[in-house]
């Protein structure tokens, strides 16, 4: 082979090893890219946002704009910043757990919200279960059906559930006339009002996981244990519904998180006696426009959220650990 083949030959391997080192770091880019981008995210959405509300929720309230002291900036240098900073106290926690509005305020959400999670799985495992069980023909017409309620404005639907519940509304009328009562109901702002307005939001919320762990099950299972004698409740229990434990999990977290800082149901169906966080923060902000002490609340309300699912998530993470 002549000196000018063997050159060709040699430069040729180093441009496709040069091409594979390319191509190789392109999808290493690309990888961590796709990783890094929700941690972006996270960062300038969640992080950032939340370190502005805590020192917020540090700081005095005063009659300017904004409506706490001190602002924090560098207007008189690093000295000054760091004088700002000595300024900053836990006053408002402390004022938290001294007023018993807000304790009330926490336990009352954290209560509706449990209860309504409950409501929402005995509402949403049957309608899951059915779905996950009808022929696959129809499956996505049901799913469909189940997310059709989004097409809807959130504020009209709960607007429409006044117009249902109120004395004279359409569900008084229709009972009336049948003679199942001989006098309206009184529903609407009551605690009633309430589960039903968050248990029709956050339905979808509820089936969705529950239908995605179901329809994903080996039902040959089901039809095992019926071969071997067990009776069709005695089967659900110690098969269906373990094997949709997932599901459930996820359907209650999603149902409960939002539920326990709503507004909009407990303002408009619940009335104005109804004492939940959400509102509680809403008038703070708002009516006494007493931002540090509104800030303390959405702080401790987060911690209240986070704290105990990252609990169960590490407790999960063992036992998964365990069963290995």
């Amino acid at each position: 082979m002549s000196n000018a083949a063997v050159t060709t030959a040699t430069s040729s391997r180093a441009t496709d090893a040069g091409k594979s080192a390319l191509a190789r770091l392109g999808a290493a880019f690309v990888g961590r890219l796709v990783i890094i981008i929700p941690y972006l995210w996270l960062l300038f959405f969640f992080l950032i946002p939340f370190v502005i509300v805590f020192k917020i929720s540090l700081s005095q309230t005063a009659i300017a704009m904004p409506p706490y002291t001190p602002v924090l900036d560098f207007r008189d240098g690093i000295s000054g910043f760091f004088a700002q900073l000595r300024q900053l106290s836990v006053d408002n926690y402390t004022w938290l757990t001294q007023d018993a509005l807000y304790f009330n305020a926490y336990v009352t959400s954290l209560i509706i919200a449990a209860i309504s999670t409950v409501l929402t799985l005995l509402v949403g495992y049957p309608i899951a279960y059915g779905m996950a069980r009808a022929p696959a023909t129809i499956r996505p017409t049901l799913l469909m059906l189940v997310i059709l309620p989004f097409w809807t404005s959130f504020l009209i639907r709960v607007y429409a559930w006044i117009g249902i519940l109120k004395p004279e509304g359409l569900l008084n009328q229709m009972l009336l006339a049948t003679g199942i009562i001989s006098q309206p109901l009184i529903i609407l702002n009551t605690y009633t009002a309430i589960f039903i307005g968050i248990v029709y939001s956050y339905l979808p919320f509820m089936v969705l996981p529950l239908y995605s762990s179901l329809e994903k099950m080996d039902y040959s299972l089901i039809e095992a244990a019926k071969d071997l004698g067990c009776p069709p409740t005695s089967a659900f229990w110690k098969i269906t519904f373990p094997l949709s434990l997932p599901g459930v999990i996820a359907g209650c977290l999603l149902v409960f998180i939002p539920a326990v800082g709503e507004f909009v149901i407990p303002d408009l169906l619940g009335g104005s006696q109804t004492l939940m966080i959400g509102k509680t923060l809403w008038n703070e902000f708002f009516a006494n426009r007493d931002w540090p002490v509104s800030s303390a609340v959405a702080v401790i309300l987060l911690l209240l959220l986070t704290v105990p699912i990252m609990l169960f998530q590490q407790a999960q993470a063992r036992a998964q650990e365990q069963d290995k």
